[in-house]
């Protein structure tokens, strides 16, 4: 039986996103990414929105408290009652506590997270590529530098945070797509 409330993350350009569209796709669960959701936001030029914008244009990662309350409304809604992939949370030790609040209140934990380990090199290259690719303001170079030193100071210990209680399982995020997927299924089995 496979893993059902998922966590999935790495650094920006990690390939999360990807590998969520299919994990989901494969265990029938909702893909709930925070990164869509305020891009959304940002997008439809809600109140929501234009403050996240000031952050990702910043190369910054929008407030803990900001992002708990996005995730906590979407979490409470019916589709997750079976389980869910977060793509792009918890990024903080401070979120990954937060979300195991929330969801203990609801007699659910997250099972396993899985996170996406991929050089610092290929990381730049495939978000230069995308940036391009997408037109996206946020995947300039020196906001992806900037990304990436945030990540490593705020987001890595989360991996910590999930090794001690035995639930982070760490997969090679670098090859084929199918190749990714097939490794992460496995770990989720």
């Amino acid at each position: 039986m496979a893993s059902k409330r998922i966590a999935i993350f790495g650094a920006p350009g990690a390939g999360k996103g990807t590998q969520a569209k299919r994990i989901v796709g494969a265990l029938g669960i909702p893909h709930i990414s925070t990164g869509d959701i305020m891009r959304e936001a940002v997008r439809d030029e809600t109140p929501l929105g234009m403050k996240v914008k000031e952050y990702m244009d910043r190369g910054e990662l929008v407030p803990d408290s900001m992002v708990i309350e996005i995730v906590k409304d979407r979490l409470a809604r019916d589709d997750c009652k079976g389980g869910f992939l977060l793509d792009g949370v918890p990024r903080t030790v401070y979120q990954a506590e937060e979300l195991d609040r929330i969801l203990e209140d609801r007699g659910q934990s997250i099972e396993k997270v899985v996170q996406l380990c991929v050089p610092e090199g290929e990381l730049i290259e495939r978000l230069v590529k995308r940036g391009v690719a997408e037109g996206r303001s946020d995947d300039t170079r020196e906001v992806i530098e900037q990304r990436l030193r945030v990540y490593l100071k705020e987001t890595s210990p989360v991996s910590d945070y999930y090794k001690e209680s035995g639930r982070l399982v760490e997969v090679d995020g670098v090859g084929d797509v199918e190749a990714v997927t097939e490794r992460i299924m496995a770990v989720l089995s």
